[in-house]
């Protein structure tokens, strides 16, 4: 990447109305009312929610083991891309077939993908946070006494968005992508000199540990200076007679959110009955793990004298600030005396070693990879390869996604229930990536596309610990509610961000190259003269040929109905099926 050139509102996150568009790069101009006919039926779904649990399913329902649909070898192995990567290039496509849809080759070949150094020639072999410093993040402001960027975002959502869009890790940043919803840090809130450059070492750590163990990756977010930040760990104390108590906040999340949950859990994932841990619990956890800071001799400040590189080393003990009296609780006992690093190694090792976190994390990476309503079975089969390879997570991910309930395509209700809505920022992506989305100055100006008439999503930029969704979110009054299934992406999904979603793809499709961004229909035309060709090759790279035959008719007779003489008439002809398949709610829902 080049230095960053800073400018106000530019990148793909702001709207840029009255930008004049070039004349090799015209918007899209369709009508909103054809663009937006097959968006719909999603528009009313979002509104209200809760957290509730529904019960499951018996595992043994005929509509759960009935209803298994034959795929074409191509079907496949596009719908296994559709869960491990974060798209469906034919040439991977074809390479899967004719492997013999040998995905567990594939994994390996994943898994083996070389760690990221801060040293590496090509631009996608370096770590994130060296990324922005190739920006240009150090640079001076106009007077020279201090960071330009000391304080802001500069570099944080380029480095992420290409690092997601251009990168051929695709099951690696798939999982940390996973992971960092599940753990989350975000930008909203880290509040310290570098704090985007905290996220980017998070994001770092996620791919360093995310083909680690699960207690391995467990410690290494615990002492992030992103999470001591987001969640408060750094520079928690222990009490005083002048009334200073401990910070619980990291504590509580690290038992609620990340490992144990809050009630007990079969094998299955199902509630047992019972809570997992109550307020003694985490008060004593949070005395365990008191004393953690920077690394650094004195505390960072928003001048010259802080470097950002505090922010991608562990936190490190000070002892003087450690309980070292003894602590309780889930059912452990810490002596007195131990010290503050000894501490921490048992809590996290008690911690892991709970039966609930197997079933617990197993669920949620299903979810996010998967379905949104994991069989309990598929659920258990996955808890036990955790168990048995010690949070191997290399194993747990193989599980999750070789598992027969991940690979067998259903159809009717037992596809429903096995389904899950496709997050905006992975939509975005797959996009992107198929069309090959490049920066032509190399700085990557995608920028923050979390607001509402975007796409509602944007990485490491969740609004709470709790992610974007929650992984139990039920909308209310819905069909979804009735049926009894949880729907976590739904939370998002409200008349507000279904249109900015439809409307910004729609802004979007010939790229914004007044910000440098561009794309490439070049591989789509050939069957332009086809209308029906186009659609088909469209619905096997983005779904798998998921469509029903009514939506694919609805967009081969759009399709068909525009003009394509001349070449951008062509063009158009593609960005339109594009567009009508990334709206379509039969896209929309990843079976």
């Amino acid at each position: 990447m080049t230095q960053h050139r800073e400018s106000q509102g530019g990148d793909l996150g702001t709207p840029h109305a009255s930008a004049a568009p070039s004349a090799g790069a015209r918007h899209v101009a369709w009508p909103a009312a054809v663009a937006l006919t097959s968006i719909a039926p999603l528009a009313g779904c979002g509104g209200g929610g809760g957290d509730k649990a529904p019960a499951p399913a018996p595992t043994d329902d005929p509509q759960v083991l009935a209803g298994t649909t034959a795929l074409l070898p191509e079907e496949d192995a596009a719908r296994f891309l559709g869960q491990a990567a974060l798209s469906a290039p034919m040439a991977d496509v074809t390479r899967l077939v004719n492997g013999g849809l040998n995905y567990s080759a594939w994994l390996d070949e994943q898994f083996a993908k070389p760690a990221r150094t801060d040293t590496a020639l090509a631009l996608n072999g370096r770590t994130a946070y060296q990324l922005a410093l190739d920006q240009g993040v150090l640079v001076l402001d106009a007077t020279g006494q201090n960071f330009a960027h000391i304080g802001g975002d500069f570099g944080l959502d380029s480095a992420l968005w290409f690092r997601l869009i251009t990168s051929d890790d695709v099951l690696r940043q798939r999982i940390v992508l996973a992971l960092s919803e599940i753990f989350v840090v975000s930008q909203r809130n880290m509040p310290i000199p570098w704090g985007h450059m905290a996220c980017l070492a998070y994001w770092d750590l996620l791919e360093q540990h995310c083909f680690g163990t699960f207690r391995e990756l467990i410690e290494a977010i615990t002492l992030s200076p992103a999470m001591g930040t987001y969640l408060s760990l750094r520079g928690s104390q222990k009490a005083d007679a002048g009334g200073r108590r401990p910070d619980e906040n990291f504590a509580r999340e690290l038992l609620q959110l990340f490992t144990i949950g809050l009630v007990r859990l079969d094998d299955g994932g199902q509630p047992a009955g019972g809570e997992t841990y109550g307020i003694q619990d985490v008060t004593e956890l949070a005395r365990a793990l008191t004393g953690w800071d920077f690394d650094r001799p004195a505390p960072p400040s928003y001048t010259l004298g802080t470097l950002p590189d505090y922010t991608r080393r562990p936190m490190v003990l000070v002892a003087d600030r450690h309980d070292d009296d003894a602590k309780a609780f889930l059912g452990l006992t810490l002596p007195a005396g131990a010290g503050g690093a000894q501490d921490l190694k048992a809590a996290l090792d008690g911690i892991c070693a709970h039966p609930n976190v197997a079933p617990f994390f197993a669920r949620q990476l299903i979810q996010r990879l998967v379905s949104s309503n994991p069989e309990p079975v598929h659920v258990q089969r996955v808890t036990r390869v955790f168990r048995d390879t010690g949070g191997d997570l290399k194993a747990v991910i193989r599980a999750v996604l070789m598992d027969p309930l991940a690979r067998r395509s259903l159809s009717g209700t037992a596809a429903v229930r096995r389904s899950k809505l496709r997050e905006p920022m992975l939509r975005f992506v797959q996009w992107a990536r198929l069309v090959q989305l490049r920066s032509s100055d190399n700085r990557w100006s995608v920028g923050d596309l979390s607001a509402s008439d975007r796409l509602g999503q944007s990485p490491l930029r969740s609004p709470s610990v709790f992610n974007f969704f929650r992984p139990g979110y039920v909308p209310l009054n819905s069909g979804v509610s009735a049926d009894g299934f949880v729907a976590p992406e739904f939370q998002i999904t409200n008349e507000s961000t279904v249109i900015g979603y439809a409307n910004f793809m729609l802004t979007h499709m010939a790229g914004s190259p007044q910000q440098g961004l561009v794309v490439d229909y070049s591989e789509w035309l050939p069957w332009v003269a086809d209308p029906t060709r186009l659609v088909d090759r469209l619905n096997l790279q983005l779904t798998g040929r998921a469509l029903a035959a009514a939506s694919v008719d609805l967009i081969t007779r759009a399709v068909r109905s525009l003009p394509a003489t001349s070449a951008e008439q062509q063009l158009r002809r593609v960005q339109m099926a594009f567009y009508l398949m990334l709206v379509s709610p039969d896209y929309l829902v990843q079976r």
